[in-house]
C-alpha cells in the first residue's frame, strides 16, 4: 500500500478487505472510502473511514491484538472472522505487510458474525490473549488459519493446547464475563462502523 497517513488517522478494513469485492460493491463506490486503494490486480480495495468520534474507542478497544511498532505512523485495523475465507487469505498478507513496512501497526479486531463456531474461536483467542499476550494470541490466530475446514471451539482450544496453554484453564477464561463483554464490545464497534458482514 503506498497511501500513508498521520498517525491519528485510520483505516478500518472489514474483513479482508484487500481480497474482497463484496464490500467494495456494498459502499458502491467511493463515498466512504479513505484512499481510493487499488490491489496488485488493479482492482479497487475497499477501505472505510473511520470517524473521528470512533478513533478513540478503536484506539482503547480491550482485545485488539497489535502487530507492529507502536511509534509507527500509519495505523490499519482489520475486522476479521475466522470463518471467512478472505480473512484467511489476507492473514499471510497482514503478516507480510508488519513484517515489510517498519512505519505500519495493523490492529486485529475479532468480529464473528458468520457463524456460532466463529464466536467460539474468537473467545478462545481472546482468552489466550488474556493468558499468553499479543504474541500468543496473534500466534494462535495464524495456526487457525492455517487449518483446514471450518473453525470453531474445540478447534480453537485444540490449537491453544498444542501452542502450550492448559486446555480447562483456557476454555474456563473464553467461557467467562470478561471475554464476553470484549467480544461484544468488538462486534458493537464494528456494527457501529457500519461494518454488517465479512466480505
Amino acid at each position: 500500500m503506498e497511501a500513508r497517513v498521520h498517525r491519528r488517522q485510520w483505516i478500518a478494513l472489514a474483513g479482508a478487505a484487500a481480497l474482497a469485492p463484496g464490500l467494495a460493491r456494498a459502499q458502491d463506490g467511493a463515498a466512504n472510502q479513505w484512499f481510493p486503494l487499488t490491489g496488485d490486480d488493479g482492482r479497487p480495495v475497499p477501505n472505510t473511514r473511520v470517524a473521528v468520534e470512533l478513533q478513540e474507542e478503536v484506539e482503547d478497544l480491550p482485545g485488539l491484538i497489535w502487530g507492529g511498532p507502536a511509534t509507527a505512523s500509519v495505523r490499519l485495523v482489520e475486522f476479521f472472522d475466522f470463518n471467512c475465507p478472505w480473512c484467511r487469505q489476507a492473514d499471510r498478507t497482514v503478516a507480510s505487510l508488519v513484517r515489510e513496512d517498519r512505519d505500519l501497526r495493523i490492529g486485529l479486531v475479532n468480529n464473528p458474525i458468520l457463524s456460532p463456531h466463529s464466536a467460539q474461536a474468537a473467545k478462545v483467542e481472546l482468552a489466550v490473549l488474556r493468558k499468553g499476550g499479543a504474541r500468543a494470541a496473534r500466534a494462535l490466530g495464524q495456526a487457525l488459519y492455517a487449518a483446514p475446514g471450518r473453525i470453531d471451539g474445540p478447534r480453537a482450544l485444540d490449537a491453544a493446547k498444542a501452542a502450550g496453554f492448559d486446555r480447562a484453564e483456557i476454555e474456563r477464561i473464553a467461557d467467562g464475563p470478561d471475554v464476553a463483554d470484549t467480544l461484544r464490545r468488538q462486534m458493537r464497534l464494528a456494527a457501529s462502523i457500519g461494518l454488517s458482514a465479512t466480505p
